[in-house]
């Protein structure tokens, strides 16, 4: 398997996490929209603009943020769409990339205007592994979503999405 080709289904694999874990979160009650639930939106805003700074980054582009975290998160329904845009970009990226582009070096700028170097490779591996980690802090935010936090491992969707695997 190449580098490309695996990114290409770590990408795939967040958009199909990202998607339960909003949907979980869309499901739940007004009853259980507590602190807990704003601290889990402020949690997954700040991974999507993690997300969109990288993207920003892996184009070479300049963006507008000035830190990667915010004391507000937009409403759950606004977020949902953006973070699902996101991962569509991302999802598209990987499936072109070539070698070439993924071992390319890129300087960029930090949101504190410290300067950066990463291969695109390792910056696509930042951001999967960012966003895992915060999908899991969610999970442990809000209990009452559990168990879509608990089927938040690449294992658990290559055998969903190829169930021939489990043969």
């Amino acid at each position: 398997m190449s580098a490309q080709t695996l990114l290409n289904s770590l990408f795939r694999y967040k958009a199909s996490v990202d998607d339960e874990l909003l949907d979980a979160l869309n499901g739940l009650g007004a009853e259980t929209r507590s602190d807990n639930f704003r601290s889990a939106l402020r949690v997954l805003n700040h991974a999507h603009l993690v997300d969109r700074i990288f993207a920003a980054n892996l184009q070479r582009l300049d963006h507008s943020y000035t830190a990667s975290w915010s004391s507000e998160a937009p409403p759950l329904a606004q977020l949902s769409a953006d973070i699902r845009e996101t991962d569509r970009w991302y999802t598209d990226y990987t499936s072109h990339i070539s070698l070439h582009e993924l071992e390319e070096v890129v300087d960029f700028t930090f949101t504190d205007g410290g300067r950066g170097r990463m291969s695109r490779e390792e910056m696509l591996a930042h951001v999967v592994t960012h966003s895992g980690y915060h999908r899991g802090e969610v999970g442990r935010l809000l209990p009452d979503i559990e168990s879509t936090a608990m089927r938040d491992v690449f294992t658990g969707y290559l055998h969903r999405t190829d169930p021939v695997r489990r043969q």
